[in-house]
């Protein structure tokens, strides 16, 4: 009874409050929430990944909260001045075989429309380099990592808290790392733990053609998920381009929204890499920066930002600040 008088308040609090921004001005808004794997039990090392039981609440959340339409529907609504109040979309990064197996069914069970932004080149096959590194790190047994031949230091191992915080500095460090040299890199960790690996945490071909058939639309995020601004021209241009290709050969239509790895405006990306974007037939490309999504804004810089909350009511109010901001 607790429970269900404190959903009913929370409920009754996060429509009040989407009422008043609506009338404050502050409507035919979008926020685009975005997460990439779903756990299928929490995990200590990868605690920015909600388990399914967290995924679950917070959809059953944004099903009764929220107006949750599918990507293109929202961006035109949103052209024509007739987004509803707490307008909301939901997508995923990278394309893990989670949303497949574990996300898929709880949106079929609340209704909830999706995009999902596929990394082409690691379809069926293997991990991300950033998943080979948290693999690697979690089957090392010794208390310290010492890649300092590497220019990339050491790292203490010897506790949770520790192998933690050491993972979260590494991959940052690695983003940055030039292809080869991370790939090195991974490489050089993946021997030290040996053949005791995760098998593909990816997406195969069927599943992405079973989650189109699901109302679920895919997305583009280049082919080997690099750091955009590391690269070259023609080579940037060819992971946009070529990730598209590749996704449209097996979804067998149009393949029309993109999202930037990483995603950080001027960091990991720039206009240059939103005109060629755009030049690739595009029709919008979405960041990693929060907040709301207006006809201001430009359609291929676009707003969206992952839901940190661990509660019903501060993931709630989370989603109205950003649209009211």
């Amino acid at each position: 009874m607790t429970l269900n008088r404190h959903s009913y308040l929370t409920e009754r609090l996060i429509h009040a409050v989407g009422k008043a921004i609506a009338l404050a001005g502050r409507g035919n808004r979008l926020c685009v929430v975005n997460y990439h794997r779903i756990l299928e039990v929490p995990d200590p090392l990868l605690e920015s990944e909600p388990d399914v039981a967290t995924f679950r609440w917070q959809m059953a959340l944004l099903a009764r909260c929220f107006n949750v339409l599918p990507l293109p529907v929202a961006l035109a609504a949103l052209d024509a001045g007739k987004l509803p109040p707490r307008a909301v979309c939901i997508t995923f990064d990278d394309g893990y075989r989670s949303v497949h197996d574990l996300a898929l069914p709880v949106l079929r069970e609340f209704g909830l429309p999706a995009t999902v932004f596929v990394t082409s080149g690691f379809i069926g096959e293997g991990n991300m380099w950033n998943d080979r590194i948290i693999e690697a790190v979690q089957g090392l047994s010794d208390d310290t990592l010492d890649l300092s031949d590497q220019g990339l230091g050491s790292y203490a191992l010897g506790t949770l808290e520790a192998r933690k915080q050491s993972l979260s500095r590494l991959t940052e460090r690695s983003k940055y790392l030039a292809p080869a040299a991370r790939a090195a890199l991974v490489e050089r960790l993946e021997s030290m733990v040996g053949d005791d690996l995760a098998p593909g945490l990816m997406l195969t071909p069927e599943n992405i053609i079973n989650l189109q058939r699901g109302g679920i639309e895919i997305g583009a995020h280049t082919v080997t998920h690099p750091i955009l601004t590391s690269l070259d021209d023609d080579t940037a241009r060819l992971e946009i381009t070529a990730g598209k290709a590749d996704l449209e050969e097996i979804v067998g239509r149009p393949v029309r929204l993109f999202a930037y790895p990483n995603g950080k405006p001027g960091k990991d990306f720039d206009a240059r890499h939103a005109a060629m974007v755009q030049e690739a037939g595009f029709d919008a490309a979405f960041t990693t920066l929060p907040g709301p999504i207006t006809r201001g804004h430009d359609r291929f810089q676009l707003a969206r930002s992952r839901p940190w909350d661990k509660t019903p009511l501060m993931f709630g109010l989370r989603l109205l600040r950003w649209l009211a901001a």
